[in-house]
C-alpha cells in the first residue's frame, strides 16, 4: 500500500520538478510538451519552451530521483554490512577520491581532451575504493577496521584535493571545483539519465537478490555463517558493486551528502528491516527527497541555484544528530 502511494507520490514529485523553474511555464503547457515529444500529441508550442521542459527540466528530475534512489540504496546496504546506524555511502572514502579526481581534470587538466570530469572523478573513486580495501585487508575488527579505512581514505583524499586547489587553481577555478564538490545537477541531460537508471536497475536486482544475506548480516557474520551464507565473498560482491553505484552518481552530480544516512532509517521505519521490503521503499523515498531538494535548491533564492548538497545537509544534519542520539543511548 505504501509503495503503490510513495509511487503516485513520486510520479507528482517529478511533474513539479519539471514544471518549477526560473522560467514561469503552465502546467498545461509542461503536460503537452512532454507528451509531444513522446509523440502522444501534436500541440503547438513555444520551441523554447518546449526544449527547457524537454531537454533540461524533465531529464534534470529524473537524474535527480534515480540520484536519490541509488544514494539510499546504498546508504541501506552499507546500514546493514557494517552494523552501524551511521554508516552511508560515503563512508569508504569514494566520494573524497571522486573530488579529487575531478580537481585533477578541472584544475591541473590531466587527460584533458581525452577524458572528461566524470570518468576523472569515476576514476578517483575507485582509487579511494582501493586503498581502503587494501587498508582493512586482512585487519581485526571486521566491520569497524573499515569505517575507519574509509575515514582515513576521505581525509587523505580531501587533503590531496585541498592542496591542489591552494596550490595551483585560479580564484575561478575554485569556484568552479567547490560548486561541483557540494553538488549540481546542472550540467545533467538525457544521456547520464540512461545510464544512471541502468546502473540504479542492476544495482538493485542484485540487492535484493541478496536480500536474505543482509538480513542475517544485521545480526553479525556469525549468525550469517551458520546460516550459510559466504560471508566473506558476498561482502566483497555488495562493497565492490555499492562503490560502483555510488561513483556512478558522484562522478556526474558531486558529492551529495546525508541522503544515504537518512533515506534508510525512514524507510526502516516505516516499512521495518526486512529488505524485500525494505530497499523498494528505499528507492522510491530516495528518489522523491532528491528531487524535492533539487526542486528546493531552485526556489529558496530567486535568481539563484543552490548546491544540492547545502540542501540535503540542512535537512540531513538534524536527523544525524537525532540518530547519533539515539545510537549513544542504545550503546
Amino acid at each position: 500500500m505504501f509503495l503503490c502511494f510513495s509511487t503516485v507520490l513520486l510520479s507528482v514529485v517529478i511533474a513539479a520538478g519539471t514544471g518549477i523553474g526560473e522560467m514561469s511555464i503552465p502546467l498545461e503547457t509542461t503536460f503537452a510538451a512532454v507528451t509531444n515529444r513522446l509523440g502522444w500529441t501534436a500541440v503547438a508550442l513555444p520551441p523554447i519552451q518546449e526544449s527547457v521542459i524537454w531537454d533540461y527540466r524533465l531529464s534534470r528530475a529524473l537524474v535527480a530521483a534515480c540520484c536519490g534512489a541509488g544514494l539510499a540504496l546504498s546508504g541501506a546496504v552499507l546500514q546493514s554490512l557494517l552494523r552501524n546506524a551511521l554508516a552511508e555511502p560515503y563512508v569508504l572514502g569514494i566520494s573524497a577520491g571522486a573530488s579529487t579526481g575531478a580537481v585533477a581534470i578541472i584544475i591541473l587538466g590531466v587527460g584533458a581532451g581525452t577524458i572528461s570530469l566524470s570518468v576523472g572523478a569515476f576514476a578517483g573513486a575507485f582509487a579511494a575504493f582501493l586503498f581502503v580495501a587494501l587498508l582493512s585487508h586482512g585487519a581485526s575488527g571486521g566491520a569497524g577496521k573499515t569505517i575507519l579505512a574509509g575515514v582515513a581514505a576521505s581525509q587523505l583524499f580531501n587533503a590531496l584535493t585541498s592542496y591542489i586547489v591552494t596550490t595551483t587553481g585560479n580564484a575561478q577555478q575554485a569556484r568552479d571545483v567547490m560548486f561541483w564538490l557540494l553538488g549540481s545537477f546542472g550540467g545533467v541531460r538525457w544521456p547520464e539519465f540512461y545510464l544512471v537508471l541502468a546502473v540504479v536497475l542492476v544495482y538493485f536486482v542484485v540487492c535484493l537478490y541478496f536480500s536474505r544475506a543482509l538480513d542475517a548480516f544485521a545480526f553479525g557474520d556469525d549468525a550469517a555463517a551458520s546460516l550459510g551464507i559466504p560471508v566473506g565473498a558476498v561482502r566483497i560482491v555488495l562493497f565492490a558493486i555499492t562503490a560502483l553505484m555510488t561513483a556512478t552518481i558522484v562522478s556526474m552530480v558531486g558529492s551529495i551528502g546525508f541522503v544515504g544516512l537518512v533515506v534508510p532509517h525512514g524507510a526502516r521505519f516505516i516499512v521495518g528491516p526486512i529488505h524485500t521490503r525494505l530497499l523498494p521503499t528505499c528507492i522510491v523515498t530516495g528518489a522523491i527527497f532528491m528531487v524535492l531538494a533539487d526542486i528546493a535548491s531552485r526556489i529558496v533564492m530567486p535568481q539563484q541555484v543552490l548546491p544540492i548538497g547545502v540542501v540535503t545537509a540542512l535537512v540531513g544534519v538534524p536527523f544525524f544528530a537525532v540518530i547519533l542520539y539515539r545510537s549513544k543511548g542504545a550503546a
